[in-house]
């Protein structure tokens, strides 16, 4: 049996905000997530879920718990051994795009393989497959202020894919668009992650989305719930 691409175990997490003093944002919770799932994490705004994205994510520590990702206990690893399963086995989107604004869709896609040390020509190979698979291979030269919310947002998934991650994490990916463009990048999105066969946790407040993927958990009071 193949072990969870993502596993924690007891993981809380509080924040100090001076007075009136300790804001406890995750209380002892576990997730695991089986390699191919897709899992919607649904929580209000405020409720903890970019905390719980980046911890499993191993941008930031909590401060008890276990956490494993691919099989390997990251649990008290340094910031070096940290930042390399990020970089090979970790991809991100967020609500805003981020791409780097002085470099083409192409090259935005092609930066993240130029630094995990990706031969040039596979690496633009790759990149050029993504941006044509996302259906925007046309505008692979264009610098992002040139293309839509949409195609902006369809380059940040390329991006996430780009190093081909076992674990995908993205924080409301859809958020900042229109409904009808959402559910069209959404769909993108979904057939991307089935066809890589990765896993992928996915915060949304979109309830109707939540329930096109395998399972749906919702983040209440710092603990996880089904359903």
């Amino acid at each position: 049996m193949s072990d969870p691409v993502l596993k924690l175990e007891t993981v809380a997490k509080t924040y100090k905000r001076g007075m009136p003093g300790e804001v406890r944002v995750l209380h002892g919770l576990d997730l695991t997530l089986a390699p191919g799932e897709i899992v919607a994490l649904v929580a209000p705004s405020g409720a903890g879920k970019s905390t719980l994205l980046h911890i499993a994510g191993l941008l930031d520590l909590p401060d008890s718990g276990r956490i494993s990702i691919c099989g390997r206990d990251m649990t008290g690893k340094g910031d070096r051994d940290r930042t390399g399963v990020r970089r090979r086995d970790v991809g991100f989107i967020y609500q805003f795009h981020h791409l780097l604004p002085e470099f083409s869709a192409m090259e935005n896609v092609l930066l993240p393989q130029l630094v995990n040390g990706t031969p040039p020509q596979a690496a633009k190979d790759r990149a050029a497959a993504l941006l044509d698979r996302v259906g925007i291979a046309a505008r692979s030269d264009h610098r992002p202020a040139a293309l839509s919310g949409g195609e902006q947002q369809r380059v940040a998934f390329c991006r996430a894919l780009a190093n081909e991650p076992r674990l995908l994490l993205a924080d409301e990916p859809t958020g900042n668009l229109d409904p009808g463009t959402s559910d069209q990048v959404f769909n993108v999105l979904m057939d991307l992650v089935s066809d890589t066969g990765l896993s992928a946790l996915i915060a949304t407040h979109n309830i109707e989305l939540a329930g096109r993927m395998d399972r749906v958990l919702r983040l209440e009071n710092g603990r996880l719930l089904e359903g």
